[in-house]
């Protein structure tokens, strides 16, 4: 019978996720009674999870409002991506003598997930299709288990922690309107995992260094030009002022 914490663990976990992607947009008010009917689950394991994503940071306490999801600034945004970029790049380097044939053979087959996610993205930014929320989610989760492979093998907890707190501030549901931009975002998503990947294979901890920190603030520039986009258009960013 699974326990308090797990099903804590388990509500924070599913939360989390719909908040990182914008499926929960930012200023939205969690409500313990609906999350309890939602989960099937008593108050008790909800208030647990709310306090956990408060400890990432994920969302507020606020007196006589309930619990809210943060909104982020595009300065706390680059901020973020600057710091996950040479993270990412130093756990790279150091698990790429360390990788095994088990585990390139992990990275290739999430990596064939992955492709197959983006494509199905790709084919549905340009249709002008509504975002399907549940794909969105799986290709993030698909895209944070290529880069989660790098820091098991590199085996250095103070820098996954830091970075993946780092990555959790990319939050946002309304930038996701800019198709276009969008499009090329998923493309070079997926080579530049390819490209990881072969530096990883081929041995060059340096190169896989260079490439995992391009692959990071490729995605802050494109997500500057989103905001962008998004300003001349008279929208809000979805992450705050």
């Amino acid at each position: 019978m699974p326990t308090l914490s797990t099903k804590a663990d388990d509500i924070a976990r599913v939360i989390e996720d719909e908040i990182v992607s914008g499926v929960i947009p930012p200023g939205t008010v969690l409500r313990q009674e609906t999350l309890s009917e939602r989960f099937e689950v008593s108050r008790t394991p909800v208030r647990e999870a709310l306090r956990r994503l408060a400890a990432l940071g994920l969302v507020s306490f606020e007196p006589n409002r309930g619990v809210r999801v943060r909104s982020i600034s595009a300065h706390e945004l680059r901020e973020a991506f600057l710091v996950r970029a040479e993270l990412e790049a130093l756990a790279t380097e150091v698990a790429t003598p360390k990788m095994t044939p088990d585990d390139l053979a992990e990275m290739d087959r999430i990596e064939r997930r992955f492709g197959e996610l983006t494509l199905e993205l790709r084919d549905q930014a340009r249709s002008g299709a509504p975002r399907d929320a549940s794909l969105f989610v799986e290709w993030m989760q698909a895209n944070y288990a290529f880069h989660d492979v790098v820091y098991r093998v590199a085996d250095l907890p103070l820098v996954e922690r830091i970075a993946k707190s780092a990555r959790r501030t990319f939050i946002g549901d309304r930038a996701w309107q800019a198709r276009a931009e969008l499009d090329e975002l998923y493309a070079k998503n997926d080579l530049q995992h390819r490209a990881i990947r072969e530096a990883i294979g081929a041995g060059s901890a340096q190169a896989a260094r260079v490439l995992a920190r391009e692959h990071v603030l490729s995605s802050n520039r494109l997500i500057e030009v989103v905001l962008e986009t998004l300003g001349a258009a008279g929208r809000e960013p979805g992450w705050g002022a």
